[in-house]
């Protein structure tokens, strides 16, 4: 699973048993077949090919090839102007060690590329997209985390293209909330921050330092930094949640004025990762819709393949920007 830092990540299956005690896993437990909604063909589209030449050149990362997303066919495959890519920035290597991601993990990555957030801008107003995505690898090493370097790329995105939706998917820069300050002030339009699980399951599924309640802090302030801003969560499912935790969990985000939510369905990356512990059925992602309209989400997005970065909700919270920018407008 990687390099982890100074031995606070267990390195094995011996050491996360010794660590979470009662929530051992069975050595023996075989992995879940996959059921039949998850066995679909991931369609390439024509521009699959050139989109990948262009992130290469440009010496861009994406979270769709490092988190192994399964949409990436269908988001790089687009025709110009509709094809997209989530970026993440400051390299492909993080120094955090969630056991449900595929990303490397080492104690020192990489210094940051000072040229990446103009290579971004560029790229960006190459492909002529409306909406972009940004998201990064934890950079525990930095002083600010890499908040500075994430702020840069967001105003660099606004000064190539104004008029560019732009969503970061951020770290939890360690609680600092002056970081999170300093990106959600930046010329953001959506500040996304996942929970991933429930916070029973959250020390087992994610690094020790990204705690439950640290995640509602950093959405939270977010939300208090800068008015109109957009904010989103998501959650993985078949981790061995029971219902009303993921209910619990989606009243958590409410409370402090979480817009918008995605649900998905947690896939193991390799044998090495968690084993899913369920396959979570459509009916049940469609009751989770239900659920969260219920519950005063502006948008929610429910299904065994949806993710955070989901090109198809791009549209629904591309129109709640606007909607809040005219908003505003005519308030002033």
């Amino acid at each position: 699973m990687g390099d982890f830092i100074g031995g606070v990540v267990p390195r094995n299956q011996e050491e996360w048993d010794e660590y979470h005690g009662k929530l051992k896993l069975d050595k023996g437990e075989k992995r879940l077949r996959l059921p039949p909604w998850l066995k679909t063909e991931i369609p390439m589209g024509k521009n699959f090919s050139k989109l990948k030449k262009d992130l290469r050149g440009l010496k861009l990362a994406t979270v769709c090839e490092e988190a192994r997303c399964p949409n990436i066919g269908e988001c790089w495959g687009g025709e110009k102007g509709t094809a997209t890519a989530t970026i993440m920035l400051m390299g492909d290597t993080c120094t955090r060690g969630c056991r449900f991601c595929s990303v490397k993990t080492a104690r020192a990555p990489p210094p940051l590329d000072p040229a990446e957030p103009v290579n971004t801008a560029q790229a960006v107003a190459e492909w002529g997209l409306g909406y972009v995505v940004l998201t990064s690898v934890d950079r525990d090493d930095l002083p600010d985390a890499g908040a500075s370097h994430i702020a840069e790329t967001i105003r660099e995105l606004k000064i190539a293209k104004p008029e560019l939706t732009v969503e970061c998917l951020t770290p939890d820069f360690a609680g600092d909330l002056a970081c999170v300050e300093m990106v959600a002030t930046s010329g953001l339009d959506v500040f996304a921050h996942n929970i991933e699980t429930i916070e029973r399951l959250t020390p087992y599924v994610r690094d020790p330092r990204a705690k439950y309640r640290q995640t509602l802090s950093v959405l939270k302030h977010a939300k208090e930094c800068k008015e109109n801003l957009v904010t989103k969560s998501s959650i993985m499912v078949g981790l061995g949640e029971t219902d009303d935790e993921v209910v619990q969990t989606m009243k958590d985000l409410r409370e402090i004025g979480v817009d918008c939510l995605t649900l998905g369905q947690y896939m193991q990356p390799t044998k090495r990762h968690l084993k899913v512990q369920e396959y979570v059925t459509p009916a049940k992602f469609a009751h989770w819709e239900k659920v969260g309209k219920e519950l005063g989400f502006l948008y929610t997005a429910s299904g065994p393949l949806v993710r955070s970065s989901y090109k198809a909700g791009e549209f629904f919270i591309k129109n709640i920007v606007e909607a809040r920018s005219k908003s505003r407008s005519v308030a002033n």
